[in-house]
């Protein structure tokens, strides 16, 4: 993968462009902000007086309808949630996209699933921050950035990567180093990181283990320590220097215990689940899934988040949280 910095990017790609974004949650609101304070002319697209408008609005950015951010725009980004993506697009995007604008995305689900067909006049890439929009803005503001990832799915203007790239330089990610990939390879690989390892996969390790050590007989108290509390300071530690410094920080108890025991946990069956999961990612499967549980008002989604709430993890951990706050 070809990694750029800030002296391969010439942001002049964007001088008297007209950039909206469209949508104003954690990446919208970030993005855009960075954006402005690059110098660049940003517009953000919301619902007329409703929150994120009035949100825009107090951070002194210009706003406009969907449809009027839209027409006249050189760059729309398309930083809204992947299951309204397709229906926003159509209704206000289609109609109000001017010949030659560049059309952007920081996820690829709509375009690999073919959820949205831009016409063969505009340039569709992606700039994909490898992090949430909070730690984004706080990065920016410290004067750096976050690693992003590139894409080009439809080069119309053959200025289409300079375009991704200048956004990337704009929004601080230049400094740190923004990957080429492709659409193809940014959806698939987020959605099994989500699924198998950083969400799904986590989550329910967590839940085994807690359940494991209470049905054991032991405080609920010591199992949210040791399952629960302790991963962040795992994590940062590979986060920080990869498992080599994690296994150099922990016990030497600790260290062959783990490269011991841990294949009694992600067992071939489990690695085999992991396989199902990028099989129905690969396939379109989850994407038929997640869509039809859109159509449907997210019934089961809500259900599944009601009875996560009633978890006696999640119970316990809530009391455990309180001790940590700052009174």
């Amino acid at each position: 993968m070809h990694i750029y910095h800030d002296s391969d990017v010439d942001m002049n790609v964007l001088k008297g462009k007209k950039i909206s974004v469209l949508g104003y949650g954690a990446q919208g609101r970030a993005q855009a902000l960075c954006f402005h304070d690059s110098g660049l002319d940003v517009t953000v697209g919301a619902r007329k007086d409703g929150k994120s408008w009035n949100k825009a609005k107090e951070d002194g950015l210009k706003v406009a309808e969907f449809a009027d951010a839209v027409k006249g725009a050189d760059v729309v980004m398309m930083l809204l949630p992947d299951e309204v993506q397709p229906d926003l697009y159509k209704q206000y995007v289609e109609p109000n996209l001017k010949k030659g604008a560049a059309l952007e995305f920081a996820h690829g689900f709509a375009i690999t699933y073919n959820l949205i067909t831009p016409p063969k006049d505009a340039d569709v890439i992606m700039m994909a921050p490898k992090s949430p929009g909070d730690m984004e803005r706080e990065v920016f503001l410290q004067g750096f950035g976050v690693p992003a990832l590139v894409c080009v799915h439809q080069d119309a203007t053959g200025n289409a990567k300079n375009i991704a790239l200048a956004l990337a330089k704009g929004l601080g990610s230049t400094r740190a180093g923004v990957f080429e990939t492709t659409f193809d390879n940014e959806t698939k690989t987020d959605l099994f990181g989500e699924q198998a390892v950083l969400c799904g996969g986590l989550t329910a390790l967590i839940k085994g283990g807690f359940k494991t050590l209470v049905e054991g007989g032991y405080p609920p108290e010591m199992a949210y320590f040791e399952v629960l509390h302790e991963v962040k300071l795992i994590d940062d530690l590979i986060h920080k220097g990869g498992f080599e410094l994690m296994w150099h920080v922990v016990s030497n108890t600790a260290e062959y215990g783990g490269l011991t025991r841990r294949d009694k946990v992600i067992t071939p069956e489990s690695l085999n689940g992991m396989k199902s999961i990028l099989n129905d990612i690969e396939s379109g499967k989850f994407k038929n899934d997640w869509r039809a549980e859109w159509a449907a008002g997210l019934v089961n989604l809500k259900k599944l988040e009601e009875d996560e709430k009633k978890l006696q993890l999640e119970v316990v951990g809530k009391e455990i949280r309180r001790l940590f706050e700052r009174k």
